[in-house]
Order: C-alpha cells, then sequence, then structure tokens
C-alpha cells in the first residue's frame, strides 16, 4: 500500500528513524533512489533507507553537477521519495547552498520535506563530484561553522560532514577536518574519494568510535567493494549514489535507438515492467479502493496482434 495517502504514513519524525537504523550493528545499506518510482522499487527489494544524489537530480534534470540545483528543487525530490516509500532518506545537501545562514534554511527546507538525514561537503562553488580533479576547499573553519550552523537549525535531522580533502591534504588534512567538523556537531563523517582498501581501514582506525559513510560509485577512484567488506573496515554506511540512474539511462539510450532503428517497440517488449507489473508496484488498484466513485481497472493481459 503506498505511503501517501495510507493509514501507515510514519508518525516518527525520519531522523529519529534514521538514527535507529544506525544503531544496529550491521552497516546500513542505501541504494540512489530520487524518483518515487525507484524508491518503490527499492523498498520491495528489501532496502531500509534511501541515498538522494545530487548528481542524480541534476542528470535527470539534464545539468552537470556543479552546485547548480537549488533548495526548492531537492525538496521536490525529497517530497516524492518520502509520500512514495515512506523510507528515512540521507540527501546530498552539497555544499549548503550558501553560508551559514543558508545552510540553516536548507536544514529546515529538507526536514520538512521529509529528509532523514544530510551530508554537507567542504568543497568552494562551483562544486565538483569527489571523484573528479582540481577540487577546491573551503576552510576549514568556515565548513565548521556551516556544521554549527547546521546542528543548530535541525530538529532531528542526522547530520554527516563530507571531506574531500584526502586528494590534496592526503589523510593527516581529511582526519583534522573530520575532528573539526565533530566538535562542531557533525553527527557523522563521510571520507570521500578514498582509493584503496589501507585507506578506507586507515581512516577508519583513526576515528574510533565515529559513524562513517562510504561511498561506492562507479567509474571514480574507489575500487568496488561490499557492504560487507566497507563493515569490516570500519564503516557503518554506505551510498550507490548514482547506480540506478546509469542503468535507467543505459535503458533508455538502448531503447530510443530501436526505435529510431526499427520505427517501434516491438524488439524491447522484453526488456520493460508490463503493465501489471507497474499497476502493482505504484499500488494502482490500492488507489481505487480508497475511492468508491471509481470502478476497478482492468489490465489487458496481452498486446493485441495485428490482423
Amino acid at each position: 500500500m503506498p505511503y501517501v495517502i495510507a493509514a501507515d504514513v510514519p508518525d516518527e519524525p525520519a531522523g529519529l528513524r534514521f538514527r535507529r537504523l544506525l544503531d544496529r550493528p550491521e552497516i546500513l545499506q542505501m541504494p540512489g533512489a530520487h524518483l518515487g518510482i525507484s524508491a518503490l522499487l527499492a523498498k520491495r527489494a528489501g532496502f531500509e533507507a534511501l541515498y538522494l544524489s545530487g548528481a542524480a537530480m541534476t542528470a535527470t534534470m539534464g545539468l552537470p553537477d556543479l552546485g547548480m540545483i537549488t533548495v526548492d528543487e531537492v525538496c521536490f525530490y525529497i517530497r516524492q521519495v518520502s509520500r512514495a516509500a515512506g523510507l528515512p532518506m540521507l540527501v546530498d545537501g552539497d555544499t549548503g547552498y550558501g553560508e551559514a545562514l543558508n545552510v540553516m534554511h536548507m536544514v529546515r527546507a529538507f526536514e520538512e520535506a521529509g529528509a532523514g538525514a544530510v551530508h554537507l561537503e567542504d568543497q568552494l562553488l562551483p562544486k565538483k563530484c569527489g571523484h573528479l580533479n582540481d577540487k577546491k576547499l573551503a576552510d576549514a573553519h568556515d565548513m565548521a561553522a556551516k556544521v554549527a550552523a547546521a546542528r543548530k537549525a535541525r530538529k532531528h535531522l542526522y547530520i554527516i560532514a563530507r571531506t574531500d580533502a584526502a586528494a590534496s591534504e592526503g589523510m593527516d588534512g581529511a582526519v583534522a577536518r573530520a575532528k573539526l567538523y565533530l566538535e562542531a556537531g557533525a553527527d557523522a563523517i563521510f571520507p570521500e574519494a578514498l582509493n584503496t582498501a589501507e585507506m578506507f581501514t586507515e581512516f577508519a582506525r583513526r576515528m574510533p568510535g565515529v559513524k562513517l559513510l562510504a561511498n561506492m560509485t562507479e567509474f571514480g577512484r574507489t575500487p568496488f567493494f561490499t557492504a560487507a567488506e566497507f563493515q569490516a573496515m570500519g564503516y557503518a554506511m554506505v551510498i550507490w549514489p548514482v547506480s540506478h540512474l546509469r542503468v535507467a539511462a543505459r535503458a533508455m539510450e538502448e531503447l530510443y535507438a530501436v526505435i529510431r532503428r526499427d520505427g517501434g517497440t516491438h524488439g524491447m517488449v522484453d526488456r520493460m515492467q508490463t503493465r501489471a507489473e507497474l499497476y502493482e508496484t505504484i499500488g494502482y488498484h490500492a488507489y481505487e479502493s480508497l475511492d468508491a466513485t471509481l470502478v476497478k481497472t482492468v489490465v489487458p493481459e496481452a498486446m493485441p496482434q495485428r490482423g
């Protein structure tokens, strides 16, 4: 049953539900799911928390991930995912959309929209994906001020401070920044773009007792590790931020090529979710049952053949 109009809409704030998931001993696995339908599919697969990637949101809008998206645009995605699946989600807050007051506005807007957690990064605008070159870092104390502002503004939102310092300041610089951000009020740390198991392990060893987030993005600087491997290295959370979008974009690319080549979609039908499967995913009949004026839809069992 969809959460959006059902009786089982969660009463507990998303931030508290997110924290409770982190209290468990096993690593919290969060696939990227920035659209309502992807959130429903991830929930059906058994995931209990989701991740909303800035790169996925901007790419969906046809834009690069350079810090161009706005708070209101992100809230649009947060609301649809929250309403669709009702799961607590970690949201990419980029650099906070400005300075301390902007960060406070972001925190309040995200929390009201349904977010359970947010991460802030210590880059300067125009920011870049953490796995790209020539990232420009903010002054560590300026970033700490943003973290403190986020902490002051939140009710229950879980605050994760991301540092991109490992690439330019080394492990010592990344650890020093992380400790400063924790002192400013961060609940957890996200060390971005570590590129060996030894780096992940060393960072965790130097941050005892701290909840850490690992990023398992494809085509970046991090080799493929499983959730179990990250947990063994000392990490409490792992995200796969853009994986779902990469798979969907490749499928769309192939579909358009087939239509252009064949003049139709008949060669791709076996790759599609059926109408019945889609309706089951989005709870079509459950919505109908809530409105007595609607007659239950009869789904065609198969496409008619040409005469």
